[in-house]
């Protein structure tokens, strides 16, 4: 298949309709635009079509672009994802985003499934009370991230040197974390995007791809999926993931 052939393909899988050819006031730079993303960059690499979109409506979320995060919702159940599995992807950014960010691509996810007829609320997922979110939340973190985070920020003062150190624990790992509905792996695949996304995160991004690794996902995936969200968060952002990482990615000859 050429590349028009392979996006008409792609578009109605995710979006059960056909590109754009000649339609709207702008149909030059939706050519452009769909045939780059739906006839390239999402026949490059290993990823499925629902990790693509996990990866697409986090990166989005994070973007704040709240119409296009409505349709790639669309296309998360298109591509038959289940609604939980799409809500915890978009949960999990709260940690990175922060709430109100959140809280606006919860209520454009919401929109969509409403439209579908998917009954609102859905089902709990959560499996931390307040007595486990702390040990729930260190079984997830330190087989990937170690202990020395306790130990990194002594020099706060007061109460903060040890509250920094346990909200990443507690807020992060055992209250977003350790939900059900995602697997670990794929989890911590989609935070690597995220992070990339925001900028001024390398640091981060670093952290986070070595968790990723850890956790499963292969250097190739890793790449695919920073390659997936670059369309949407913009190539400077993309090479700067990859650079600050690239001893971690980098082929290994022989």
């Amino acid at each position: 298949m050429n590349r028009i052939e392979r996006t008409e393909k792609k578009f109605q899988e995710l979006f059960q309709g056909k590109p754009t050819d000649k339609e709207g006031p702008d149909p030059e730079f939706m050519r452009i635009l769909q045939r780059f993303i739906f006839g390239e960059v999402c026949y490059t690499g290993s990823l499925d079509n629902r990790i693509r979109e996990l990866i697409t409506v986090s990166v989005l979320s994070a973007e704040q672009t709240l119409p296009q995060l409505k349709a790639h919702v669309g296309a998360c159940l298109n591509a038959g994802l289940a609604p939980l599995a799409i809500r915890e992807a978009i949960y999990q950014c709260a940690p990175f985003i922060g709430f109100p960010k959140t809280l606006n691509a919860i209520a454009a996810m919401n929109e969509v499934f409403e439209k579908r007829g998917i009954a609102l609320p859905l089902e709990d997922t959560g499996t931390v009370e307040e007595e486990t979110r702390r040990t729930k939340g260190r079984a997830l973190q330190e087989p990937l991230y170690g202990e020395e985070i306790a130990g990194r920020y002594t020099w706060l003062p007061s109460d903060f040197a040890e509250s920094v150190p346990r909200w990443l624990t507690e807020f992060c790992f055992g209250d977003f974390l350790a939900r059900e509905s995602l697997e670990q792996k794929t989890r911590e695949l989609l935070i690597v995007p995220i992070l990339a996304s925001i900028g001024g995160a390398e640091m981060q991004v670093r952290a986070h791809v070595f968790g990723a690794m850890k956790a499963g996902n292969t250097q190739e995936e890793i790449v695919c999926a920073l390659a997936q969200a670059m369309p949407y968060m913009g190539m400077p952002r993309f090479f700067n993931a990859l650079n600050c990482v690239k001893d971690l990615l980098e082929k290994k000859e022989g």
